[in-house]
This record gives C-alpha cells, sequence and structure tokens, in this order.
C-alpha cells in the first residue's frame, strides 16, 4: 500500500538578521504549528536582499545566521524541516531564468505589490539624499531594476522547484501566488505537466497579526520600535516600561480602557490566563499601570525564556552545520525537479 505524501509547503524570509516579535507571530509561530501537519522546507532568502539591497552584500552572511538562530530558537526541528539558502542551490537562479521567459513585463508591472516597493525605494532615496544630495528627481522607473522587477518570477522559481502544495501567506501576497500560478500552467501548456498550482493557504488575521511596538505603532525594525527574542530580560522590561498605555488613565486608581492599551494587547497574546483579571482590574482602576507593565514584562520573559536558551546552543559554526545538511537535502529534491523540467523542455 502505497503511503499518501503529506503535503509540501515553502517558507522563507529575507536575510535581515534578528527576529522581533512581530516577525513571531505574523509567521514564525504559524511555522512550527505547521511542522506536524506539513512537510517543511525553510527558505532563507539571500538573493531576494539583492533586489532592493544591492550594496549590502557583507551583511547578507551575519543577517542570515542570527535568522536562522532565530527560526531554531523558536523551535524549528532541523531534522524534520530542512533549512537552506537560496544562493547555495543554483538550480533557483536556473528555473527563474527559464520562467522569466514565460511572463510579460507588462504583467510585471500590474503586480499591486510593486506601487509599495516603490514608495519604499522613494522613501530610501530621500533619506540618502540627505547626506547625498543629487540633482533632479529620480522617475519610478529608475528605482526599479530588472531584478526587482521580477521579485516575483524568483518567487515562483522558489515554491515550483520544491513542487509546494501550499504556500503560507499573509493577504498582502495573494498577488504574488497568482503570479506563480500563471507560470505553472504556462510552463505546463508549453513543455508538459511538471508542477502543480499551488494553492494559497492564508494566514488568519488576529489581532496579534500585526503585534503594536512599544509606541503603538506596527512593530518594525526601520521604526526602531522592536522587541527582538533574544533581547535581554533587562531590555525587554526597559522596552514594555516604556510603552504608551491609555492617556486619560494619569493616576493608579483612574478607570482604564484597555481595549486601547498596547500593555494589554501583550497580556491577552502572552498571558492570557490572566487577562480576563486584568481587564476587569484596569477598568476598576485597581490595577496601576506600572504594576501591569511589571507583570507583563515578568510573564513575557518566561514565554521568550525557553527559546533564549535554545538560541544560545547555537554559535555561528552550529548553524552553518545545520544550514549545510538542509542545503544536501533540498538541493536533492532541486535536482530531481530540474531533470523533470530539462526532460520536458527537451534540452540538457
Amino acid at each position: 500500500m502505497t503511503e499518501t505524501r503529506r503535503k509540501r509547503i515553502l517558507s522563507g524570509m529575507r536575510s535581515t538578521g534578528r527576529l522581533h516579535l512581530g516577525n513571531f507571530v505574523g509567521a514564525l509561530e504559524n511555522w512550527v504549528k505547521m511542522q506536524g501537519e506539513y512537510e517543511n522546507f525553510h527558505l532563507v532568502a539571500d538573493w531576494h536582499v539583492l533586489t532592493t539591497d544591492a550594496e549590502s552584500v557583507r551583511e547578507i552572511l551575519p543577517n542570515t545566521l542570527e535568522m536562522v538562530r532565530d527560526w531554531l530558537a523558536a523551535g524549528i526541528d532541523p531534522a524534520a524541516s530542512p533549512m537552506f539558502r537560496q544562493s547555495q542551490i543554483k538550480e533557483h537562479a536556473e528555473l527563474h531564468l527559464i520562467f522569466s521567459m514565460l511572463i510579460t513585463q507588462a504583467r510585471l508591472e500590474r503586480n499591486p505589490t510593486l506601487k509599495e516597493q516603490i514608495r519604499d525605494l522613494r522613501d530610501k532615496l530621500k533619506a540618502r539624499e540627505l547626506d547625498e544630495p543629487q540633482e533632479g528627481e529620480v522617475s519610478d522607473a529608475g528605482l526599479i531594476t530588472y531584478g526587482h522587477l521580477g521579485y516575483p518570477v524568483l518567487q515562483a522559481a522558489d515554491i515550483l522547484l520544491y513542487k509546494g502544495d501550499v504556500v503560507p501567506v499573509g493577504e498582502d501576497q495573494l498577488p504574488h501566488v497568482e503570479i506563480t500560478r500563471e507560470i505553472a500552467r504556462r510552463f505546463n501548456r508549453y513543455y508538459g505537466d511538471v508542477f502543480l498550482e499551488p494553492e494559497p493557504h492564508v494566514l488568519a488575521e488576529t489581532k496579534f497579526s500585526r503585534l503594536p511596538g512599544p509606541d503603538g505603532r506596527r512593530m518594525s525594525k526601520s521604526l526602531g520600535n522592536t522587541i527582538y527574542l533574544s533581547d535581554s530580560e533587562e531590555e525587554t522590561g526597559r522596552r514594555i516600561m516604556s510603552m504608551f498605555t491609555d492617556p486619560q488613565k494619569v493616576r493608579k486608581h483612574d478607570p482604564g480602557r484597555p481595549e486601547i492599551c498596547n500593555v494589554f494587547t501583550y497580556h491577552e497574546k502572552f498571558n492570557p490566563e490572566e487577562a480576563p483579571q486584568i481587564e476587569k482590574d484596569c477598568r476598576s482602576g485597581a490595577l496601576g499601570c506600572v504594576a501591569c507593565k511589571k507583570n507583563c514584562t515578568a510573564k513575557l520573559n518566561a514565554y521568550l525564556r525557553p527559546m533564549r536558551e535554545r538560541r544560545a546552543q547555537y554559535d555561528d559554526r552550529r548553524v552553518l552545520e545545520v544550514l549545510a545538511d538542509g542545503e544536501t537535502r533540498a538541493r536533492a529534491v532541486a535536482t530531481e525537479t530540474m531533470r523533470e523540467v530539462h526532460e520536458a523542455m527537451r534540452v540538457g
């Protein structure tokens, strides 16, 4: 009797360095939960970094090591879920080249996330001009590189190279999955059935999906309002104590509005057992903000402590060993996929 293969997922992140609580609740926590249900491959998208930050190549390896260390700390099991660098599996580049012949420039320019990326690049250029003034206005076309425009094509190669059945994404990434499906259909129509059309698995949006930073805005490295998984307990405490709360709760016994308080959001996520009583005491004025923040700090540090202990077990050498093993396993799958591609195209 043939054993049914578990559905396969390809998940990845750009090499951005240490991860924060927003990354954890927005993606990493879901990766850990999906380990038992799916066959997971985890991609370090180091080539994707070059699409918007080609000058920062020296930071890619150290950022990769820090990020993978956080994956391991969060509970990704390298024995069950291979972790690997995109740049070390050359088949990504070959399949990307083939796929780039199957999609038009006009289709890529209609990608709705491109406009957001142009805005980000323009903001970055304006910040740089404060130090290095430039003459004249740079057009949107002048901001976008060939590789940046083709970002979704490389992403399609990442997914289809491993025959991904399911792609876990947020709502904003659905257009990229549709491009992947279009490319798979066109390849199959031209050359023969090699690729499945992967289905999007939209990660449920909750009030924690866009976890606020201490300043109340969505947690983001660019805003400098992060709490990192690897922060010390003392640094975590300083961040929590600096958090905005209800501006109407000036004194300890003033009644509060927990629904607008960032600290209460953290209690709901990381201290759910006590959250109902905290809400009641906040509304009645029995609980002051300082005591509430100290309790939040203690509960968040307790939540993160096992992750920090796991993280400490992985020095750079051990992380590189995990990646090397994952790359060997990923390469075997990628090589077999490209054998099928060459056979279908009658090349190679």
